[in-house]
């Protein structure tokens, strides 16, 4: 399914203890499929309660660079106001800064 540039990366994070999110998973995540051989984000999906939340966080992710981090962030910040923005944002940095550290080796 996905070819041997492809690294799969979790960051993780915690959002508010009333969040249905907390409840079903005591953390949030957020996974991401991404060709290192030019840090495109292929798949994207996140730890959710609704469906169509996975979907929309794919669709900010999706065919983005792991190296256009600052403008991913401004998108989540003005697209996805979800009960769980701060805690994607902190997934995401997470992810961003595991990937930094897979690609440096």
């Amino acid at each position: 399914m996905f070819h041997k540039d492809t690294i799969y990366v979790i960051g993780d994070s915690k959002t508010a203890s009333n969040n249905p999110i907390m409840q079903q998973f005591n953390s949030y995540f957020i996974g991401l499929v991404i060709d290192r051989s030019n840090h495109k984000i292929l798949e994207a999906e996140c730890s959710s309660t609704i469906s169509l939340t996975s979907k929309f966080v794919q669709s900010i992710f999706s065919g983005r660079s792991m190296m256009e981090f600052e403008d991913i962030i401004a998108d989540i910040e003005s697209r996805y106001f979800g009960a769980s923005q701060k805690a994607l944002i902190v997934a995401f940095k997470n992810a961003h800064i595991k990937y930094k550290q897979i690609i440096s080796n």
